[in-house]
């Protein structure tokens, strides 16, 4: 039996976006967490890491030796060794989210401490730039609360479920932008529309009517056919270069109908032929709860 590397989770981002409920998290799932790692100890720590270790690390700006030439250099030497095993996941919100939660916890920001808040985001933003571009994963936390981040942890990082990449699938409304952090986005706006029929204007696509009056489209099949095809293609590739995690979206115009029926169709399609699938629908969870904002995530 080959030997299986070490599992080292690196976590960072932003002051704000749910660093440390995703550190919690991930302690919760059995990880040896050391938070507010000095950079210059990560080398050696990986290195004396055994087999089958699972590790989460938690670094942010607060660190004493925080340099972003430094963290660059890290995750150079460790894309290297193959061995290490490491994944770099990165939190983060909206600017405007962030500045939410720091005024609803009137917290000072790290980088700003004797001015507002919008300034510290701002510096904070630009500085971990490089570093967001260098993600493994990324999680935007802008609309989740720290349930949902916690259960968002469990689909990716839960013990026992490392080798096997993991699918999650999403819709949503254009409308209202597209999720970031999306690695392949398919729009559904070419078909029919179900809103402009009154009997299913209330419904979704969840819904059966809804589901079949979609795949009665008869350019739906082909469609579906086509995207099925290349994602069952493409999932064993990113799998066998070590590709932990996949994001697929499916947009329409409301985010209510069309993408919400296909993302239940692909996942259940992918949840057959044994893919790990999450499935999670943007604006339907939006209605749920009336709209408002999602809850607090509390300190990064």
């Amino acid at each position: 039996m080959s030997e299986q590397p070490p599992r080292v989770i690196w976590i960072t981002g932003p002051s704000g976006s749910g660093r440390k409920t995703a550190i919690n998290a991930l302690e919760d799932l059995g990880y040896e967490v050391i938070d507010n790692l000095p950079l210059r100890l990560l080398p050696a720590i990986v290195k004396d890491a055994s087999e089958g270790d699972r590790l989460a690390l938690g670094l942010d700006v607060r660190n004493r030796d925080f340099s972003m030439n430094a963290m660059l250099d890290a995750l150079e030497d460790l894309a290297r060794n193959p061995r290490s095993g490491v994944q770099l996941l990165y939190t983060d919100a909206h600017p405007e989210v962030l500045l939410r939660r720091y005024s609803e916890t009137r917290r000072r920001h790290p980088l700003s401490p004797a001015e507002s808040a919008e300034v510290g985001i701002e510096r904070e933003l630009d500085l971990l730039a490089p570093i967001r571009a260098r993600a493994d994963i990324l999680i935007d936390t802008s609309e989740m609360t720290p349930h949902d981040l916690k259960a968002e942890i469990e689909r990716q990082f839960a013990v026992g479920e490392e080798g096997n990449l993991a699918v999650s699938i999403q819709s949503f409304s254009f409308k209202r932008g597209t999720p970031r952090g999306i690695d392949m986005i398919f729009d559904a706006r070419f078909l029919r529309n179900p809103y402009w029929e009154p009997a299913l204007r209330g419904m979704n696509g969840q819904d059966e009517p809804v589901a079949t009056y979609i795949g009665a489209d008869p350019r739906y099949d082909e469609f579906f056919d086509r995207v099925k095809g290349l994602v069952e293609f493409l999932l064993p590739q990113y799998a066998q270069e070590g590709k932990s995690y996949l994001s697929i979206g499916f947009g329409c115009t409301g985010g209510q109908h069309r993408s919400v029926a296909l993302a239940e169709n692909l996942s259940k399609a992918l949840a057959t032929a044994g893919w790990q699938v999450s499935i999670r629908h943007r604006e339907l969870e939006r209605q749920a709860q009336g709209g408002s904002a999602k809850g607090k995530l509390g300190k990064a």
